[in-house]
């Protein structure tokens, strides 16, 4: 900080243009400064923290440049996003030991359709209300277009489907549920005995 001053301010009981020998009623001392940064700093942190290793298994180096590769690279972040979500403790993923290989393989392999499945809906929810010009709230009560389906997963907490004297029902199905319900298609409908 090259130019730093601190100003008195004095501060009196109303607005406007204090009167002829007023005394404030208080007094403040802002500081003022002029911020500029310390490029050896910023060199130095740069090479520290800005690269990173990349690797791919694209061998031909004509039909991906560097550049192109590091854009691939960068739009899947509904990837990882995925993975993230996989991550989770909400998921319980953390909460499983397995001691073999084969059955890390296999829960790894059973996780990854999950987040298949996941993604699917995620989409195909998204282009439905697309489609439909349609919306639905989000965590803050404002109309989307583009929900996650965690989210969506949330708001359907509390429905259930029962069997009362033989007859299946579905229990605390609103017309906001029902409303988003229709929007996964005719089985997702069916399966909620939905007409």
């Amino acid at each position: 900080m090259p130019d730093l001053s601190v100003v008195e301010k004095c501060h009196y009981g109303h607005r406007g243009k204090p009167r002829l020998h007023e005394q404030p009623i208080r007094r403040s001392y802002p500081a003022q400064a002029t911020l500029s940064l310390n490029m050896a700093k910023v060199e130095l942190a740069e090479r520290a923290a800005g690269r990173f290793v990349l690797a791919t298994n694209q061998l031909d180096g004509d039909s991906l440049s560097d550049e192109q590769l590091l854009v691939h690279y960068k739009q899947q972040q509904g990837v990882e996003r995925g993975f993230r979500f996989l991550k989770d403790p909400l998921f319980f993923a953390s909460s499983v030991f397995l001691k073999t290989p084969e059955r890390i393989m296999a829960l790894s392999f059973i996780m990854v359709l999950c987040l298949l499945v996941y993604s699917l809906g995620q989409r195909k929810l998204r282009l439905a209300l697309a489609e439909q010009e349609e919306t639905v709230p989000n965590q803050l009560g404002k109309p989307t277009q583009r929900p996650t389906l965690r989210w969506i997963f949330q708001m359907l907490r509390g429905v259930h489907w029962v069997v009362l004297d033989n007859c299946p029902q579905i229990i605390n199905l609103t017309l906001e549920r029902e409303r988003i319900l229709r929007f996964f298609g005719a089985t997702t409908c069916q399966y909620y005995l939905l007409s």
